[in-house]
């Protein structure tokens, strides 16, 4: 099972938005990079709902419901990667950007040195640290 961060602006579509959806199809990425993380992720693969925006923060845990495939294009504009997410639970409190980057533990995490990209990625030893901080 791979991991991953799911990076979306709260005021477009919310951790709390998937909570109450409970599941939802995963669009509108477009940048190449972001689009090959998505064509290695597998049904069952665990996801951290990440805020943009003001907040920068990672706020709940979901899960790959369905593997990415393909949706045509709207009047005959290119075709979409998409993938299902659903949500699982949130973290008991959210782990800021600010903090991950004052760590100083992961200066190579594609969060803390590629701030645009949208999907990304998540280690064991990140993952693991997150679920730590969010406790604490």
């Amino acid at each position: 099972m791979a991991r991953w961060l799911l990076k979306t602006e709260a005021a477009e579509y919310a951790w709390e938005d998937l909570v109450r959806e409970g599941e939802t199809v995963w669009d509108g990425v477009r940048a190449p990079a972001a689009l090959r993380q998505i064509r290695r992720m597998q049904r069952g693969d665990a996801v951290f709902i990440y805020h943009t925006g003001s907040e920068r923060a990672i706020r709940g845990i979901g899960e790959i419901t369905a593997a990415p495939y393909t949706l045509p294009g709207e009047a005959g504009g290119p075709a979409t990667l998409v993938f299902r997410v659903a949500a699982r639970r949130p973290l008991a409190r959210p782990v800021t950007l600010k903090e991950i980057k004052e760590s100083g533990l992961f200066p190579d995490w594609e969060l803390v040195r590629l701030p645009r990209l949208s999907v990304l990625p998540v280690s064991d030893a990140q993952w693991q640290k997150i679920l730590e901080w969010s406790r604490q």
